[in-house]
């Protein structure tokens, strides 16, 4: 799962710990909302509070996750029922754990995790489109339900494909009744390399569950071990087709992509550009930059996309000389490289140059994706052109329902209504700290808590580095009469950002 069980672990100790209660006024002209350029973090946070003890927390998904993978699943089962039922009521970590037990085949599991969440403004988005990609047709019993479990434990985890396979298809009434005890079958088989069976299998489970994309996903990839890897651009088509509409399963679906196009392409160069665009949708920027890197030739037409791709990887990782450097090249080789463009605006907003960001912004406006435009009336706003702002946002709204950062910007205009939008925005991307960071602060504004409180602790788990984080913590503990505390946070905000100057008229500077 692609160290999946390490990040899920990071993601859900992480948004365990909450901040003591506090009150914080906030001051209508602070921006410490201004959004950031995306980071990635998989450190493991140990939480300060919750219904378990400290090591308990830290330990308890882990060890859950460990039991699992070597087939001990009923023990596991019950660990992560116990996880679900006490931790800190939290919807970051409910929606987190809904996907992860999902994954694994504990789709009561998942159902009970989504049932907790609280906000359905938030959670219901996330919930269409777990169901979407994995929820069987009709949800099993108990005990088939740790059955198949056990089953993928052993097809994935234990190397017994073909043994837990065979016993499997001899359970033909669960055969009959459950597409996706068919869809394990077809799992096991394609890792036991008969692919013909597979195919019939994974064809069984997709006709009686027709909406359920981890079955089209799966036989995409026995279709691509085959003879004619080709074939799987039609389903690939099929499943694009799709409404996803978080971020999360967005990106499962271009990751798929990539690799579709990187089996089925024979020219050496592209193969490697597409392994590298693989890799990035992963997450492994490491490795796409490596693969890209090898794939840059003498052929303009191919390098204008690879130093597209690469600017865009330098972009992820806040290498900014070298993501503008790459989008330079591409650009000069493509002028209308909308990637190219899209990384050169952020580079150019990020360095406050406004003006140029405008120009780059709107030379990668598309139909098809609201991103450009977004980040173009955001830069309208930053700029004080605020009418341009607006009229782009209402334009976008009208086309597009999925683009969080249409809606954290609507939010920033529209005071009466930016909790709504704020929380629509993070629903769409649960990752989206700007959007956390401004649930805290519209939270605080109204001196509601509790709910500020969990909204910083998802803030910390995004970016523990994030200079906002800490200037609001200060701001609650200040408003606790913890005076030392508060400033240990205005002074760690200032480290992060020298420029912070809220922070410095806190600490008197």
């Amino acid at each position: 799962m692609r160290n999946r069980s390490i990040i899920i672990y990071a993601c859900i100790i992480a948004a365990l710990g909450f901040l003591n209660p506090a009150s914080a006024s906030m001051l209508d002209n602070i921006n410490p909302v201004e959004p950031a350029l995306q980071s990635n973090t998989n450190d493991i946070l140990v939480p300060k509070r919750a219904r378990l003890t400290q090591n308990d927390i830290h330990n308890h998904y882990a060890i859950a996750m460990q039991r699992f993978t070597q087939c001990n699943v009923k023990s596991a089962y019950i660990d992560f029922k116990i996880m679900i039922d006490t931790i800190f009521p939290n919807d970051y970590a409910y929606l987190l754990m809904a996907d992860e037990m999902a994954e694994i085949g504990f789709f009561s599991l998942s159902e009970d995790a989504l049932s907790k969440a609280s906000d359905p403004d938030i959670a219901y988005i996330q919930s269409e489109d777990i169901k979407k990609f994995y929820f069987p047709k009709a949800m099993l019993k108990p005990n088939d339900e740790i059955y198949l479990a056990e089953v993928y434990s052993n097809i994935m985890y234990n190397a017994q494909s073909k043994e837990a396979t065979a016993e499997l298809i001899k359970n033909t009434s669960l055969l009959e009744k459950s597409d996706y005890a068919n869809y394990l079958v077809a799992l096991g088989l394609l890792k036991s390399g008969d692919l013909e069976n597979a195919e019939d299998y994974i064809d069984t489970a997709i006709k009686s569950n027709p909406q359920n994309l981890n079955y089209k996903k799966l036989k995409i990839e026995i279709i691509l071990q085959g003879n004619n890897p080709k074939d799987a651009k039609k389903l690939l088509t099929e499943m694009k087709n799709i409404k996803l509409c978080t971020d999360e399963y967005v990106t499962k679906i271009n990751e798929l992509e990539q690799y579709t196009l990187y089996k089925t392409e024979k020219n050496d160069t592209l193969k490697k550009y597409h392994l590298g665009y693989y890799y990035f949708w992963q997450g492994e920027y490491a490795k796409a930059t490596r693969t890209l890197q090898s794939a840059i030739t003498s052929k303009k037409k191919t390098n204008k996309d690879v130093y597209a791709l690469l600017s865009e990887v330098y972009l992820m990782q806040k290498e900014y000389e070298k993501a503008e450097n790459f989008a330079d090249k591409s650009l000069k080789l493509d002028k209308h490289n909308k990637q190219a463009s899209m990384v050169m605006g952020k580079v150019k907003y990020h360095n406050k140059d406004y003006k140029e960001a405008i120009k780059y912004f709107q030379n990668a406006e598309s139909k098809d994706s609201a991103e450009a435009s977004a980040w173009l009336a955001m830069t309208y706003a930053r700029a004080g052109e605020n009418e341009k702002a607006k009229q782009i946002n209402s334009k976008i709204l009208k086309d597009h329902s999925d683009c969080a950062l249409v809606y954290y910007n609507v939010a920033l205009q529209d005071r009466e209504r930016s909790y709504e939008y704020l929380k629509k925005a993070v629903a769409i991307n649960i990752n989206f700290i700007d959007g956390w960071v401004g649930l805290a602060k519209n939270a605080l504004d109204v001196n509601n808590l509790d709910k500020a409180k969990k909204y910083l602790s998802i803030v910390k788990y995004i970016d523990e580095n994030d200079f906002r984080y800490y200037y609001y913590q200060g701001l609650v503990y200040k408003a606790s009469g913890m005076t030392q505390d508060a400033n240990y946070y205005f002074k760690k905000s200032l480290t992060i950002n020298p420029n912070n100057e809220l922070a410095k008229k806190e600490l008197g500077i």
